[in-house]
């Protein structure tokens, strides 16, 4: 059965990031349906919308923006209005709460969110680091991590980290090689948050073995051979609980939802609680 497809319109006076995850999102929740993206960003003068309303005209469909600018969103609703098309406001319902709640005026500037400020470069000096902590580098500066990951190779430990670090997170990440001593400076860390992150071993020698035929390397190694992977997922399991590291199996969780883990249970050590 082929897809049903429909116009996406997606406006934004920045970058688009917020309005893209938030469509994408949405339009997950619909079996079989698959947008056609009309993806305008930095929209912020009357030529730019100009060419917006000419595509919406053409091609008619949902219309979703995060336009501040008063009189762009008017003009922007009126066409809408008159082509009698969906037209949404992702930020309208959360910035008015926030006004009624704080009892002030929101300052309606666009890409406020992106301005260099103290929290900007937070996140930049937390991607250098990720980058330069990644797969067991400069173990020597561990303790200066928020987080650490530890887990056997392709438990997704790089790409959370990038992600932890686009929050604002320090995160380095140690591979988990049997045989093979992690590095010391681990025994004596006590700032840092470390976690092992474990995987299904099946869906483990699946990826592994996927990994390869992309680099181009065949034959067979203990690297896919689902018995040693087997007995490597345990032995790591067993090492993270005999350290009473938290664990995370990552087999069905996206990066995110992972992430997500993880700021849980920064929060629960914040609070004191234990992890047994």
């Amino acid at each position: 059965m082929s897809p049903k497809t429909f116009h996406l319109h997606l406006v934004s006076d920045s970058t688009g990031e917020t309005i893209q995850s938030v469509a994408r999102a949405c339009v997950a929740q619909f079996e079989g349906v698959e947008p056609i993206e009309h993806f305008w960003n930095l929209v912020r003068t009357d030529r730019q919308l100009d060419l917006v309303l000419e595509d919406i005209e053409r091609n008619r469909g949902v219309v979703v923006y995060t336009l501040v600018d008063e009189r762009m969103r008017q003009r922007l609703n009126d066409l809408c209005m008159r082509l009698n098309v969906p037209c949404i406001s992702v930020l309208d319902p959360i910035i008015m709460a926030f006004a009624r709640h704080l009892n002030m005026q929101s300052q309606s500037r666009p890409g406020r969110q992106h301005m260099l400020n103290a929290a900007y470069f937070s996140r930049m000096d937390a991607m250098d680091f990720a980058l330069g902590h990644d797969d067991g580098q400069s173990a020597g500066e561990l303790h200066k991590a928020d987080v650490i990951l530890v887990g056997v190779s392709r438990t997704s430990k790089t790409p959370t980290c990038l992600y932890l670090a686009n929050r604002g997170l320090k995160a380095a990440n140690v591979p988990f090689v049997p045989g093979v001593p992690l590095p010391p400076e681990l025994e004596q860390l006590t700032d840092p948050l470390i976690i092992g992150l474990t995987k299904d071993p099946d869906r483990l020698v699946q990826i592994r073995r996927n990994r390869m035929r992309m680099l181009n390397q065949g034959g067979t190694t203990d690297y896919v051979d689902p018995e040693v992977v087997r007995a490597e997922v345990m032995e790591a399991r067993r090492y993270f609980n005999r350290k009473r590291w938290p664990v995370i199996d990552v087999t069905r969780r996206a990066i995110e939802e992972t992430a997500a883990e993880i700021f849980s249970l920064m929060a629960r050590r914040r609070q004191g609680e234990s992890f047994r």
